[in-house]
């Protein structure tokens, strides 16, 4: 193996960025724009600078909500062309159901049964213009499917709902053969007081319900369940485990704050190493799309600089993980805490003679206890990795 010491992207590593990220102008709930608009294919050229791979869109940060057929298709063939001349590509595609008022009320939860079928055209056509931009993934958030009381609508309704439009989605997928998956992000909070999907462990839960749930996986964020005070890496590694990593969103958050989408790393240092840790382990080979906005102060050479740290940290601690598992001393720890040496039934499969020998096993418990468990040791040494002392 070889441990890179530049730190410098590449298309193998398939950093992503969204039109929206780089593309932010700073506005808040308190303030306006600070930066000028750049147009999509501004961003593109920026994003090949730094040596980006992919681009990724909500419908409406491309084709304005109102265009017309001709507008909309001379739009995605020049961006199209963008792309291709930039080395850009265009791994996941998105749908905006949350910025117009028309889904003040939810889009496919809208009580609404106009607004319930609206959004499932515009979500369509979105998924028309990915498919022509080559996107394979298609997240779906519903930032606006939730409530600020439960007095409007049973929450049963809206899952049923919920189901109803993604099984509605997988079919014209399957009709129009896009061969897309669907990625379904999951948020507690904001812009409504309480969203339907909250964490990703609920959506997982909530796919095997659907009638094409090989079609359908999860695309966690690092912010969305920081919010809520969460281990997010758990959440990776739990969708991982189910086979439905289909796409991930790294940024950054402190718990129990708005969502702030930070410069990835840049707040919870050593949460970003295991999750890095475990994408590298498991070999992970879908897109790390970076969600997430520069500091309002900055000017767009400071979203270059927000832009490459994102990469640049990701790759440091890539390397870092890969010194880790290669430690001797870590390694030898690893091993102490997992090592059985008093003929231990195993317990990995269910036996009939495997139950019974586990049945008539003695255990001395105070003989296990004497084994040390030096988690103190272990942590400091991931501490030392990472403030570059070991």
């Amino acid at each position: 193996m070889t441990i890179t010491d530049d730190y410098q992207p590449r298309a193998e590593h398939k950093f992503s960025f969204g039109l929206w990220t780089v593309g932010n102008r700073g506005r808040d709930a308190f303030g306006d724009f600070v930066r000028a608009y750049l147009s999509p294919i501004e961003i593109v050229s920026m994003l090949a600078e730094m040596g980006a791979w992919g681009v990724n869109l909500h419908d409406n940060d491309l084709v304005p909500i109102d265009a017309t057929g001709a507008e909309r298709d001379c739009i995605v063939r020049s961006f199209k062309k963008a792309c291709a001349d930039s080395g850009i590509v265009v791994p996941m595609a998105t749908v905006s159901l949350f910025f117009h008022p028309v889904f003040r009320d939810g889009a496919f939860t809208a009580n609404d049964p106009e607004v319930r079928a609206y959004a499932l055209q515009k979500t369509m056509r979105a998924m028309d213009i990915g498919a022509e931009l080559g996107a394979k993934i298609f997240v779906l958030w519903g930032g606006r499917e939730g409530v600020e009381t439960d007095a409007c609508r049973r929450a049963d309704d809206a899952i049923k709902r919920l189901r109803e439009a993604v099984n509605y989605l997988c079919e014209y997928n399957i009709e129009r053969g896009y061969g897309m998956k669907f990625a379904l992000e999951a948020k507690p909070n904001e812009p409504r007081a309480d969203i339907y999907m909250a964490t990703t462990g609920q959506y997982l839960g909530f796919i095997p319900t659907l009638d094409h749930p090989e079609m359908v996986g999860v695309n966690p964020e690092v912010a969305h369940e920081n919010m809520a005070g969460l281990n997010f890496m758990h959440a990776v590694a739990q969708a991982w485990e189910a086979g439905k990593l289909f796409h991930i969103d790294l940024n950054d958050q402190m718990p129990s704050r708005f969502d702030q989408d930070l410069r990835f790393g840049s707040s919870n240092l050593k949460a970003a190493f295991w999750l890095v840790k475990f994408l590298e382990d498991v070999d992970y080979e879908g897109p790390r799309h970076f969600d997430a906005h520069a500091y309002r102060t900055e000017d767009y050479e400071g979203v270059k600089d927000f832009a490459r740290g994102c990469m640049r940290t990701y790759l440091i601690l890539k390397e870092k993980a890969h010194r880790w598992n290669a430690d001797r001393e870590i390694l030898g720890i690893l091993n102490e805490i997992s090592s059985s040496g008093r003929g231990t039934a195993r317990v990995d499969r269910y036996s009939k003679e495997g139950a019974a020998q586990l049945l008539t096993h003695v255990f001395d418990k105070d003989e296990i206890l004497k084994k040390r468990l030096p988690y103190e040791r272990l942590d400091q040494l991931t501490v030392d990795m990472l403030l570059g002392v070991r």
